[in-house]
């Protein structure tokens, strides 16, 4: 990730706090967009899910979970067997080998349960910080923020969190947001970059938090083009 947008200054305490209520009535109950059924599903997902969309996943993890859904289940499926189920993803050679050996790893190490422990989940395969900040706090509540292209671009454009890299403005993040929302901050904010404040063109017009935004650029909404009348 490329600081491009580095150039906002920073949200005052008080506007990180207006912002993120703004974005929390706008979306009071937000969720990962990952289909999953438990913790086990949701770090495949995660770990699937690099370099992709959330829909592209959803797609082969549709039919992949039907045959396994369980560590034992993605051995037993082996590399090749998880790979027929998410070749359209891209770098799947790499995933499947994660997928397959951190399920070993977690029968072996873990007794097949998902460890609620940040060094634990980042000493498996295809796991980082971002993929376990995910499952901590979408599978069992931790007040974690993990720092993906959208919210990166987020902190530093609007300025809530500003950051050279992903993990200054995860530190950020954890600083300047208010207690009581950290742990639903994660959604509001990758949901806003993913929908509003997109990368090539933000649509600040949509934008529930625009009073409080430092972006300088801010857009306007598109003029409707009108249609020519019949002669």
């Amino acid at each position: 990730m490329k600081p491009a947008a580095y150039h906002s200054r920073a949200m005052t305490r008080p506007d990180v706090r207006h912002f993120l209520e703004a974005l929390a009535r706008a979306m009071p109950d937000p969720r990962s967009e990952l289909d999953f059924i438990d913790p086990y599903t949701l770090l495949i997902a995660v770990v699937l899910s690099a370099q992709t969309t959330d829909a592209a996943v959803n797609r082969v993890t549709e039919t992949l979970f039907q045959e396994a859904a369980t560590p034992a289940a993605m051995v037993k499926l082996g590399v090749e067997g998880t790979a027929r189920h998410i070749r359209t993803l891209g770098l799947w050679q790499g995933k499947a080998r994660n997928v397959v050996e951190l399920s070993r790893q977690l029968l072996e190490r873990h007794g097949g349960e998902v460890p609620r422990d940040r060094a634990a989940l980042e000493a498996l395969p295809g796991v980082g910080r971002k993929t376990a900040n995910v499952v901590l706090n979408v599978a069992f509540g931790e007040n974690t923020l993990a720092v993906d292209t959208h919210i990166f671009r987020l902190g530093n454009r609007t300025g809530i969190a500003p950051g050279k890299t992903p993990l200054e403005v995860e530190m950020a993040l954890l600083e300047r947001v208010p207690a009581e929302f950290l742990r639903n901050a994660h959604h509001w904010l990758i949901l806003h970059g993913r929908y509003i404040c997109k990368a090539r063109m933000p649509e600040c017009w949509r934008c529930v938090g625009v009073e409080w935004c430092r972006y300088r650029d801010k857009t306007a909404a598109p003029v409707p083009v009108r249609k020519r009348q019949p002669a």
